[in-house]
């Protein structure tokens, strides 16, 4: 199998308008939008600015946040409907549940207002603290802090979660959103399209991967040598989590508005400081293993230290990352469903062929 083609890479499989990750350059666009900009929006511009033509015209910031705030009140409403089903089970798998359970005429801002419902009941429910209604007046991250919490939180927190969502709304045709774009356009539903979405989203080398950074760190930590932990690992073959992306070939621009981030709400971050030391030593084993290699850090670490300097257990990390990212499959659905065409690849058999007996 030719290694170039093998796992799509290099393969155009859409032609699309939402974004564009330049890997060579370091650079992400969302509609046009450098990814540094869409951050001073907010989350609810940032969805504005993504579904501008999908789920409306003239769509603002304020119009977001009203139709997510409906979406998240109707979410509430159903809890009953899945929330038994999901009993036992952690956040990541119950989210997968709760998604499973939705109908097929939800609409964008049901499904994008479920998510953070339903992460805020998990959460609760966790420990065995009852679900709290949410407040539609309220934007995504201040009202799914409340309904986590049960109380007010302080606005640096609302602020770090609001740019963190926003951070991470979409960088381009991923797995997640191409399998979303595979499913609605075989005349499936968005919700179906979502849900299938976030099911490939779960996986250690796509959304799965921030949580894993804080073990690779606390490993680190215990080994109490660092370059020596690199070097064995790089000599076992193993791939270091953090490190090398698909796509950027240069450093991931959003792991500096990460970091930015991680500083301003809590600048004394002895993690932070690690990781940086981490990942210095990292990017120089790497040099020295794989020589004319071009491997950067990416946005996992970053992520991962900012979600934990925020409170969030480890185990939720893939479903507030998929919070954050939900209205972007929602967006490349409706883009593929416009489309009209039914993806169908090809596949180069390479088996054996035997003749009839």
């Amino acid at each position: 199998m030719n290694k170039e083609t093998d796992g799509l890479e290099g393969v155009i499989a859409a032609r699309t308008v939402i974004s564009h990750a330049d890997g060579e350059h370091g650079k992400i666009w969302v509609r046009g939008v450098p990814i540094d900009q869409v951050v001073t929006r907010g989350f609810e511009g940032a969805v504005a600015l993504l579904w501008e033509g999908f789920v409306g015209q003239g769509l603002s910031g304020r119009g977001a946040l009203c139709e997510l705030g409906k979406g998240r009140a109707l979410a509430f409403s159903r809890l009953a409907g899945w929330l038994p089903a999901a009993k036992n089970k952690q956040v990541t798998e119950a989210l997968r549940v709760a998604l499973a359970a939705l109908p097929d005429d939800s609409t964008p801002s049901g499904i994008a207002g479920m998510l953070p419902v339903v992460i805020a009941a998990l959460l609760r429910t966790e420990g065995g603290q009852e679900p709290l209604p949410p407040d539609p007046s309220l934007g995504t991250a201040e009202d799914f802090l409340r309904m986590w919490h049960g109380r007010a939180v302080e606005p640096s927190l609302i602020a770090a979660l609001d740019r963190y969502l926003t951070t991470v709304i979409d960088n381009g045709l991923g797995s997640s959103a191409f399998a979303g774009r595979v499913i609605i356009s075989t005349g499936a539903s968005l919700a179906a399209a979502v849900t299938g979405a976030y099911a490939a989203f779960t996986g250690p080398l796509h959304g799965g991967a921030p949580s894993l950074a804080l073990d690779m760190l606390d490993a680190i930590a215990a080994s109490q040598d660092v370059d020596d932990w690199f070097d064995r690992r790089l000599a076992g073959g193993e791939r270091l989590i953090g490190f090398g992306h698909r796509v950027f070939r240069r450093r991931d621009p959003r792991a500096d508005i990460l970091r930015a981030a991680v500083r301003e709400l809590a600048p004394s971050n002895a993690r932070l400081a690690f990781a940086q030391d981490v990942e210095r030593r990292a990017l120089a084993a790497l040099k020295r293993r794989k020589p004319g290699r071009s491997i950067e850090a990416n946005i996992e670490m970053d992520a991962a230290i900012l979600l934990e300097a925020m409170g969030v257990p480890r185990h939720a990390f893939t479903p507030v990352f998929a919070m954050g990212r939900a209205p972007s499959w929602i967006a490349h659905a409706l883009e593929q469903k416009r489309s009209g065409r039914m993806i169908r690849p090809t596949s180069l058999y390479v088996g054996e062929l035997h003749s009839e007996i």
